[in-house]
């Protein structure tokens, strides 16, 4: 049983006007959000000068984050949830549909792979008594 999945993306051969502005990407995680049923709590956007951008949204689900360099046409994606994995599944296709990008390295992980009903605390305090 898995706690949540993971998925890093690398996205190359986006439109670099897409990656240059906070407020381009802003508009896409804040919709991937709605898009994907997931619960924001906060986010932080940073505008590089000239250009490029990061940001930060806190999820009740975990968490997206993203770093771009306009000049190679790239984002480092990062979207980590828990719970039900359709959910990030369908937030990732909105941003990789709205980036377009002509190539991704993509690596799924599922997170706490190795929870078991075993080797949780309730489990291993009751072990000792």
């Amino acid at each position: 049983m898995a706690v949540g999945i993971h998925i890093l993306a690398d996205m190359y051969g986006i439109e670099p006007e897409l990656l240059e502005r906070k407020e381009n990407l802003m508009e896409i995680i804040e919709r991937s959000i709605r898009v994907g049923n997931l619960t924001k709590i906060s986010s932080d956007y940073y505008q590089f000068e000239p250009v490029g951008a990061s940001g930060v949204v806190l999820l009740a689900e975990s968490h997206i984050s993203f770093h771009t360099w306009p000049e190679y046409g790239m984002i480092a994606l990062d979207l980590f949830t828990c719970g039900d994995p359709e959910k990030a599944n369908v937030a990732f296709q909105y941003i990789k549909e709205r980036l377009n990008p002509k190539e991704i390295q993509i690596v799924r992980h599922e997170r706490g792979s190795k929870v078991t009903e075993s080797n949780t605390p309730q489990q291993t305090a009751t072990q000792f008594l």
